[in-house]
C-alpha cells in the first residue's frame, strides 16, 4: 500500500484535469492527478477539434473568452501551439428554418463582444464557393478556429509534470470520501497494492464517469455517455480553411493544411464499464453522405480511418462545472457534452482560481450540478 498527501486531488486526466493541474502549479499549489487511463486519450484526444465561439450556448461563452487567453498563449506556456489557428467557423443552415434559427443567435451572442455575420447563400458562395446546393447560408465568425486534439492533452500534461505536479496515470480511482477535513481517494481494488491519497480539495474531471464521483458526494447530474464517430481521409489538395458545423449538429468537417478532411457525426456505441467506444459503421456511411452534401469534392477523397471515444452528454447539453452543493472543497467540471475542447484549456484556468481563492469572475452559476437535483430525484439510477 502507497499513502500520498497533497493539496489538491484531481480525478481526471483530459484537458480539463491537466490544465487545472498546470495551473495551479503556476500558483504553487501541490497537486497529484489520477487518470485510470493514459492522459488526454478519452474524450480529449479523439474529438473534432474545433475551437469556435460561434453557435455556442450563451452560458458558456465567457468561459470561451477565459479559454481563448489561453489558447494565444500556448506557445509560450506548453512549448507548442498544438497545431491551433485561426481559420474561422461557419455555421452552416440548410433551410429557412435554419436561417432564422441562426440570426436569432448571432443576435444574442452580439454583447459577448466578437463579431458573427451572416451570409446568404450567395454571399456564402461569393467566399467560399464550394458547397453544395443544400446548403443555404450560414453564420461566419473569422475569429474562430481549430486545433489538433491529439496534441493538446498530453502537451498540458508535459507542462504540468515539468512545473511540478504528479500525474499517474493507470490510476483507476476505486473509492472517493470525505476523511474529516481532508478528501480520500484510493486507486486500485487489491490492498496490497492500491494507493491512497489525502487531499484539502478535489477536482472531479472525470468526464463521462464523473457521475461516479459526484455520487459519492450525493450528488448526481443527469447525464449519458456517447461515444461520437470521427473519420479522416487521405490527402487531398488543400482549399477549405474554415472548420464547418451546422444547425443540428449531425455533421461537423474540417480540413487541415495537410490536406486530410476530417469529420465526424452519428454515434457509436459506448460502454462505460467495458471502456470501450465501438464504431457503428452504419453511422460512418451516414456521416459521410451528409459532408458530401455539404460539399460535393469530399467525395473524391478516400476514408483511412475512423474511430470513436467516450464523450459525457448532459440532459441540456451544458457541462457541469462549479462547487459541490454538499462538500466543500469539491468541485465538479464535466459533461461538456460533445464540445468542450474549446473550453477545456480555460476551465482549468478558472478551477485554479476557485480553488485556491473560491471564486472567479467567470458566472457559472447555470452551470451547477445543482440544476439536477429534482431530475435526479425522479430519476433514479440515471
Amino acid at each position: 500500500m502507497e499513502r500520498l498527501e497533497t493539496e489538491v486531488i484531481i480525478v481526471g486526466g483530459g484537458i480539463v484535469g491537466c490544465s487545472t493541474a498546470l495551473h495551479l502549479r503556476q500558483r504553487g499549489v501541490p497537486v497529484i492527478l489520477l487518470e485510470q487511463g493514459q492522459t488526454g486519450a478519452a474524450a480529449s484526444g479523439v474529438n473534432f477539434g474545433g475551437v469556435r465561439r460561434n453557435g455556442r450556448a450563451l452560458e458558456e461563452l465567457a468561459i470561451a473568452a477565459r479559454s481563448l487567453e489561453v489558447w494565444r498563449s500556448m506557445p509560450h506556456l506548453l512549448g507548442s501551439d498544438c497545431e491551433y489557428m485561426v481559420t474561422g467557423h461557419l455555421k452552416l443552415a440548410r433551410s429557412e428554418a435554419d436561417m432564422v434559427a441562426l440570426a436569432r443567435h448571432a443576435e444574442a451572442q452580439a454583447p459577448f463582444g466578437f463579431k458573427v455575420e451572416m451570409l446568404s447563400r450567395n454571399a456564402l458562395l461569393a467566399r467560399f464557393p464550394y458547397f453544395g446546393p443544400k446548403v443555404l447560408g450560414a453564420a461566419w465568425c473569422e475569429s474562430d478556429g481549430q486545433a489538433n486534439p491529439r496534441l493538446v492533452g498530453p502537451a498540458f500534461a508535459r507542462a504540468a509534470r515539468a512545473a511540478g505536479a504528479i500525474i499517474r496515470e493507470h490510476s483507476r480511482v476505486s473509492t472517493v470520501a470525505r476523511d474529516g477535513e481532508r478528501f480520500l481517494v484510493v486507486c486500485g481494488d487489491d490492498r496490497e497494492h492500491h494507493v491512497e491519497v489525502r487531499g484539502r480539495t478535489l477536482i472531479n474531471a472525470a468526464g463521462a464517469w464523473a457521475n461516479q464521483i459526484a455520487a459519492s458526494f450525493g450528488e448526481q447530474a443527469v447525464m449519458e455517455a456517447w461515444s461520437p464517430q470521427m473519420v479522416v481521409t487521405e490527402p487531398f489538395p488543400y482549399f477549405l480553411k474554415p472548420a464547418l458545423g451546422v444547425v443540428g449538429g449531425d455533421v461537423y468537417l474540417r480540413q487541415i493544411p495537410r490536406g486530410n478532411f476530417i469529420f465526424g457525426g452519428g454515434y457509436g456505441d459506448a460502454t462505460l464499464a467495458s471502456g470501450r467506444a465501438t464504431v457503428m459503421p452504419k453511422e460512418t456511411l451516414g456521416s459521410c453522405e451528409l459532408a458530401v452534401q455539404l460539399i460535393p469534392r469530399v467525395a473524391e477523397a478516400t476514408v483511412i480511418r475512423v474511430w470513436s471515444g467516450f464523450e459525457g452528454i448532459t440532459q441540456d447539453h451544458l457541462p457541469v462545472f462549479g462547487p459541490s452543493l454538499t462538500t466543500p472543497g469539491l468541485t465538479h467540471a464535466f459533461g461538456f457534452s460533445g464540445h468542450g475542447f474549446a473550453l477545456s484549456p480555460g476551465v482549468g484556468s478558472i478551477v485554479a482560481e476557485l480553488a485556491t481563492t473560491g471564486a472567479t469572475d467567470v458566472p457559472l452559476g447555470p452551470l451547477s450540478i445543482g440544476r439536477f437535483a429534482k431530475e435526479s430525484a425522479e430519476t433514479p439510477g440515471r
